[in-house]
């Protein structure tokens, strides 16, 4: 059978209550989560994830929690620090995922917690 999925790109993004490796661990879980959840993907169709986060998350690395907690070994991460702007939202972690949706799909962008004030109409 002919395999017509289509590369998209979903962002999102999500508040960690705190700068410790577990309040980090625990957005980034949840915002994997809801992604694949919501939109109703295979984790063999999620081909990579970028992550940004703003200045004052240093405690871990977001990609590393996600490899590690998600089964999504295979999957391409990368790390970046998000570009400071003031007034921006603390402890954000922003994704850019990159995956294989059937043609047609109606794309859900996860804005969770503290981040659902960036995109009001996504969440």
């Amino acid at each position: 059978m002919k395999d017509n999925n289509k590369v998209t790109f979903i962002r999102g993004a999500t508040t960690a209550s705190g700068n410790s490796p577990e309040e980090i661990e625990d957005a980034v879980v949840e915002l994997i989560d809801v992604l694949i959840s919501r939109n109703n993907l295979l984790k063999t169709n999620l081909l990579s994830i970028t992550f940004t986060a703003t200045k004052d998350l240093d405690a871990c690395f977001p990609a590393s929690v996600a490899r590690k907690c998600n089964g999504l070994d295979s999957v391409a991460f990368l790390d970046c620090q998000q570009m400071h702007v003031s007034n921006d939202i603390d402890f954000c972690i922003r994704i850019m995922a990159q995956v294989l949706l059937p043609p047609n799909s109606d794309i859900k962008h996860p804005y969770l917690r503290g981040a659902s004030n960036l995109r009001p109409d996504r969440c």
